[in-house]
């Protein structure tokens, strides 16, 4: 009977080891399984990742406006060139791999900012030629009436771009596009009146303008890469000047760390896009930049802003000290931006002379 018992025991005992090593395999089946496929979705996403990463390719706005024309079947008129680089680059931004990230919540594309930023000033400056194209270009004076698809274009770009639903900013950015191709369409129709595009000399130099301020702007954030202390020249030029509040003499800036990945990559999109609307203008103002001899000058300012556009070989933004060990590729993009921003001054007194 005591044996019977003893058998019965060392049965379930075994019975029990056995059945613990088949949880700690199937355990053990599960874990590696569960394992590959993290491993196999993140590998999935680091490759979209770098895939998304890219920006575009430059195109010839000259080649792409006449593509345009010939597909459309319309007229190639003055301004052809530079509406259609303006939808171009909207539909860029739009229909580049990945599609428009800035406004995305989701996986891969919420991890990713350098392509975001790359995004934003692009738009930046789709919104200051439209904005520029609606006030001044489609407009023959001050007094006269605006152009019906630039009132609806312009407003549309300036939308939230980082709206990812209830409207989507694709969504407001598409209606734009819309209404630019409308007054594309209606600038071409020779039955059309109320449609101008006017290539003078006062609405060429008042986006430059813009462009301008738009560039110091981002020579200074990048310069600021290493911290630097200026001289405080808010007021400088005016003994009568006043200010809202009181600042010193010296002003210390310097870009946050985590921020100057993202400066670099903001100027990276506004140089690519000021490229294009560059060579847009060169066309269609070629006639008044002939006769001011200014040709050269736009085009020294074109050559300094595609050097802001070669490979950058390091995989992060390296943020060296100006005479260091190390590269600075912020102080590098400032200083190309800062020879560009010199030369779209001197072309803008340029084209101010009689």
């Amino acid at each position: 009977m005591a044996l019977k018992v003893l058998t019965q025991k060392f049965r379930d005992i075994s019975w029990t080891v056995r059945d613990s090593m088949a949880d700690n395999t199937t355990r053990k089946r599960i874990v590696k399984t569960s394992g590959i496929i993290v491993s196999a979705l993140l590998a999935f996403m680091i490759l979209i990742m770098l895939w998304w990463s890219n920006t575009p390719d430059r195109f010839n706005p000259v080649d792409n406006a006449q593509r345009m024309s010939k597909a459309q079947q319309q007229p190639f008129v003055t301004g052809y060139t530079s509406t259609a680089t303006l939808i171009t680059l909207a539909e860029t931004l739009l229909d580049k791999p990945g599609g428009y990230l800035s406004n995305d919540v989701m996986p891969p594309s919420v991890w990713m900012d350098n392509i975001p930023n790359w995004e934003f000033g692009v738009l930046v400056q789709i919104r200051d030629f439209s904005r520029a194209l609606r006030n001044d270009i489609s407009r023959s004076q001050s007094q006269s009436l605006e152009d019906k698809d630039l009132a609806i274009a312009e407003p549309q770009f300036n939308f939230n771009s980082e709206s990812w639903l209830f409207p989507p900013s694709e969504q407001e950015y598409r209606d734009g596009i819309s209404a630019l191709q409308s007054y594309r369409d209606r600038l071409s129709s020779s039955g059309e009146e109320e449609a101008q595009f006017y290539a003078r000399a006062d609405n060429l130099t008042g986006w430059l303008a813009i462009a301008e301020k738009r560039l110091g702007s981002l020579s200074q954030r990048l310069s600021a890469s290493v911290g630097q202390v200026r001289v405080n020249t808010d007021l400088a030029g005016e003994p009568d000047a006043q200010q809202s509040t009181p600042t010193s003499g010296e002003v210390f800036s310097k870009t946050p760390w985590r921020q100057i990945d993202d400066v670099f990559f903001e100027a990276r999109g506004t140089t690519w896009a000021l490229i294009h609307l560059l060579k847009a203008v060169e066309h269609d103002f070629n006639e008044i930049l002939r006769k001011k001899n200014a040709l050269v000058s736009l085009r020294q300012i074109i050559r300094e802003l595609e050097a802001t556009q070669e490979t950058v070989w390091s995989p992060i933004i390296l943020n060296g000290s100006g005479f260091g060990l190390f590269a600075n590729h912020s102080l590098v993009m400032a200083s190309y931006i800062s020879r560009a921003n010199a030369a779209i001054i001197d072309l803008r007194d340029l084209l101010n002379r009689g």
